[in-house]
């Protein structure tokens, strides 16, 4: 009877190591799942960095077939150079120095949005023209506006030569305006404001006219 108890304690400790075992076992396994789970996440980040130089090498292809194109999205094509003529001032109101000020702005905008190099002459892109109209109307009253205004108006007839694509040239007239207050005169700042705000539209619509072809 002893003999009995004995051997059944010593049967159940054996089970009980047994399972032990079994369960050190399970633990031991679980190292494999996390390695097989890091091969996966390597795998999936290579998968991404592929994919990701798939898609420049297309943009760069696309950017190939459809032209050179500047990062601001300007179509110089194979041009490299450009000259801008200077704009003489044809209006009947003539105000001292906005020929000069205008030719400069547009060859700062093209220097400064695209890759080319400014000539003086036998550029590839060839700006010129005259600024034809200069004049200030006043400005019916309306619900939205109770005060007085006065609108500036500047006209400006552009010819662009594109040597290599002769196809493109054209000739075009732009013009913008500017409202100020009827009480204040334009001089001063007022007047560097408004031909700033002026200029500035109006040589943006013709580097757009010019040079973007999307």
């Amino acid at each position: 009877m002893k003999t009995d108890v004995i051997q059944s304690k010593f049967c159940a400790a054996k089970r009980n190591k047994t399972k032990r075992r079994i369960s050190f076992g399970k633990l031991r396994g679980i190292p494999p799942i996390v390695g097989m789970t890091k091969g996966l996440l390597a795998n999936y980040n290579h998968r991404r960095k592929v994919c990701c130089l798939f898609s420049i090498v297309i943009v760069c292809i696309s950017m190939v077939s459809c032209g050179i194109y500047s990062f601001t999205g300007a179509d110089i094509g194979a041009a490299k150079t450009f000259q801008v003529n200077y704009f003489q001032n044809t209006a009947l109101q003539v105000e001292p120095g906005i020929a000069r000020d205008f030719t400069l702005q547009l060859q700062d905008l093209i220097q400064n949005q695209t890759s080319l190099s400014l000539t003086n002459s036998g550029g590839d892109l060839v700006y010129s023209g005259e600024i034809t109209r200069y004049y200030q109307a006043p400005m019916t009253a309306t619900a939205n506006s109770t005060a007085a205004q006065t609108r500036l108006t500047i006209a400006v007839n552009v010819r662009f030569f594109n040597t290599l694509e002769p196809e493109k040239d054209f000739e075009k007239q732009f013009s913008h305006y500017y409202d100020f207050p009827a009480s204040q005169l334009l001089t001063g700042s007022l007047l560097e404001t408004a031909l700033d705000e002026i200029f500035t539209r109006i040589t943006q619509d013709i580097f757009n006219e010019s040079l973007s072809d999307w």
